[in-house]
């Protein structure tokens, strides 16, 4: 077994650390927001330790699952951070939702460190992952993937090597951006619905026996239909976080990305009219609100 250290105990690091501990993983983790996830994983039998470089001196695989590409870097820089303790050939994974360009250039800082970072943002929900039942869309040097796959079979049910550095992370914003889309048109066409008097159910039941139908539409209609928001456990912030980072990566590359903008304005407005925690499928009711004034 490797010896493996763990930044980001939130939802999803805390199910995929135990997960890797059921597997029988020795972990390392770190103090963070998550006291009670951290408390949870040191009664298991993970070692606590007080800064990202004392869980890199002590690991053959560092894993991060953090919420933005600052927070990665946060953790992986300065005197404190994974690159100052890495060990010597040791493999740096990040789980979570970044930027590309700062992929890139956190795996050249880890390579001059001794070191090979890799890519690999998820798919599915915290209750998949305690099962190691993610898709994992990882990416970086094909010898580290090969090296770290094992330990990614028993996080991860479908893992997939997409090739350079920083390809899982353009591909997961693409991926996230085409999901975000399609869950507030589904959102619009509900509150649209009511605005022409039309119940929702007709429109779900019309639209979703032809070639529209899909996993979003569903979920989406769950809330709109059923009342339950947590068929798609992912929060209007995050939404509005990945679409952001989609855009972010346009702009980088130097292309004009017409249809985000005005999934990026909705998801942004709701969030910042108090909707944040709200599941995505609830943006709903932020177009509901809307149309009647």
């Amino acid at each position: 077994m490797s010896e493996i250290g763990f930044i980001g105990l939130g939802l999803m690091g805390d199910a995929m650390v135990q997960c890797l501990q059921k597997k029988g993983h020795a972990l390392t983790v770190m103090a963070n927001v998550s006291r009670g996830n951290v408390e949870a994983a040191v009664g298991r039998g993970a070692v606590e330790v007080g800064t990202a470089r004392e869980v890199a001196a002590a690991s053959d695989i560092v894993m991060l699952c953090m919420g933005t590409s600052d927070q990665v870097e946060s953790r992986m820089n300065g005197p404190d951070g994974v690159i100052a303790g890495l060990r010597d050939g040791a493999v740096v994974i990040d789980f979570g939702t970044s930027l590309p360009g700062s992929t890139r250039a956190l795996g050249d800082a880890v390579a001059a460190a001794g070191g090979t970072y890799l890519d690999a943002p998820l798919g599915r929900t915290p209750a998949h992952a305690v099962d190691g039942l993610l898709n994992i869309m990882c990416s970086g040097d094909k010898a580290a993937f090969e090296k770290v796959k094992p330990v990614l079979e028993d996080l991860g049910e479908n893992i997939f090597h997409l090739g350079a550095l920083g390809s899982g992370h353009t591909i997961k914003l693409i991926n996230n951006f085409f999901g975000m889309t399609v869950a507030n048109a589904m959102a619009e066409a509900f509150a649209m619905a009511d605005a022409q008097g039309v119940e929702r159910k007709a429109i779900y039941d019309v639209m979703s026996a032809g070639p529209l139908h899909s996993g979003m539409m569903d979920f989406v209609s769950a809330y709109g239909v059923e009342g339950d928001p947590n068929k798609l456990e992912f929060a209007i912030k995050n939404a509005a976080k990945d679409v952001g980072y989609y855009a972010q990566m346009a702009d980088d590359a130097g292309v004009d990305s017409i249809m985000s903008q005005s999934t990026l304005k909705a998801l942004q407005t709701a969030r910042d009219e108090g909707r944040g925690d709200d599941m995505v499928s609830q943006m709903v009711d932020f177009y509901a609100k809307r149309f009647n004034g």
